[in-house]
């Protein structure tokens, strides 16, 4: 476990950083998207922040928060259905047109509900969309930028970093005969499905992309907005699940510090940083991609994914998601 206090001296010293971070919340009204926004912008000198959503009502509160919190801060609400593989490109033009390169992809988009299977126009579970493939279309569009961050010499940071906020740690076997769950969709195998081929990703992508660290997290129990397409009796629920959960939950100023922590440490090098190291605290082994605790501690179904990265399903699920790609844009 990371100490409050270890984390509160690192984000102090992010200042040191230079002016003029770029980061993108994708899912950042609301939740731990905007806990840790808040903390990015209350840390940093003069960010430039993205938030990515469908609320703008929202989005202009946040952004006049954020604007208080730091002045000298360029904040634009992005407004699309990230549920949507052409939304998720949309954003991703608009943010591209305006920045050469970014710093820190926050991917903290997603929905509860208790529906079964429901299909986009673009024939992907919503949720399922949400969790994984809208997370994952987002950061394969933005690499360029994110790649840039590193050798760009007007950025002293160096920073460039991609996390994916959902289940890490909870990684269970899939069903490697459908992965996208056409045929034997439920909520939990949604759920397991988008867990552990985020684990598996985060992995592959490091191998591709060196110069950038990719985390995928469990936040632990939240207060979030993810219930509020739920319905009104399930947000009840939800909602009392939450209350009687309290003596467990993590708060939101300490999810938003804790997140910031992780995105932002040198804890957790890129793979290509991790090679010119002597010495990396616990994630020695795993240069480039980590999964990790809401406490910032190392967690991951290991003997699993190590057994899936080495027979082959890590590339399977690598070209699964590519090619779902591909049939979701000749389809639109």
């Amino acid at each position: 476990m990371v100490s409050l206090s270890t984390v509160h001296h690192h984000n102090a010293s992010l200042k040191s950083l230079g002016s003029g971070l770029v980061a993108v919340f994708v899912g950042g009204t609301s939740g731990i998207g905007l806990y840790t926004a808040r903390e990015f912008v209350r840390s940093t000198v003069s960010p430039t922040v993205y938030l990515v959503g469908r609320n703008e009502t929202q989005a202009s509160q946040v952004i006049q928060e954020l604007t208080l919190m730091n002045p000298g801060g360029k904040f634009q609400f992005i407004k699309t259905d990230g549920s949507l593989l052409s939304g998720v490109d949309s954003a991703c033009e608009a943010i591209q047109q305006k920045e050469s390169r970014i710093n820190l992809l926050f991917l903290s988009c997603g929905i509860f509900t208790l529906k079964g299977r429901d299909e986009t126009s673009e024939g992907l579970d919503k949720k399922f969309s949400l969790h994984y493939y809208a997370r994952m279309r987002f950061i394969k569009n933005l690499m360029p930028q994110l790649t840039r961050a590193t050798n760009n010499k007007s950025s002293t940071s160096g920073l460039s970093r991609v996390i994916t906020v959902l289940g890490a740690g909870h990684e269970t076997k899939i069903d490697v005969d459908d992965l996208d769950l056409k045929h034997k969709y439920s909520l939990n195998s949604c759920d397991v499905h988008a867990t552990t081929m985020s684990s598996l990703m985060v992995g592959e992508f490091a191998s591709r992309y060196p110069s950038t660290t990719f985390i995928h997290t469990y936040p632990g129990i939240v207060k979030s907005g993810i219930s509020r397409e739920a319905g009104p009796i399930v947000g009840r629920l939800v909602r009392a699940v939450m209350f009687l959960g309290r003596p467990w939950m993590v708060g939101e100023q300490e999810s938003g510090e804790r997140h910031l922590y992780v995105a932002t440490s040198d804890v957790f090098p890129s793979s290509s940083m991790a090679r010119g190291q002597s010495r990396v605290d616990f994630v020695e082994s795993r240069r480039g991609a980590y999964l990790v605790n809401w406490d910032g501690s190392e967690v991951g179904n290991r003997r699993l994914l190590d057994e899936y990265h080495t027979s082959g399903v890590g590339r399977q699920v690598w070209d699964h998601t590519e090619d779902m790609f591909q049939t979701v844009l000749k389809r639109s």
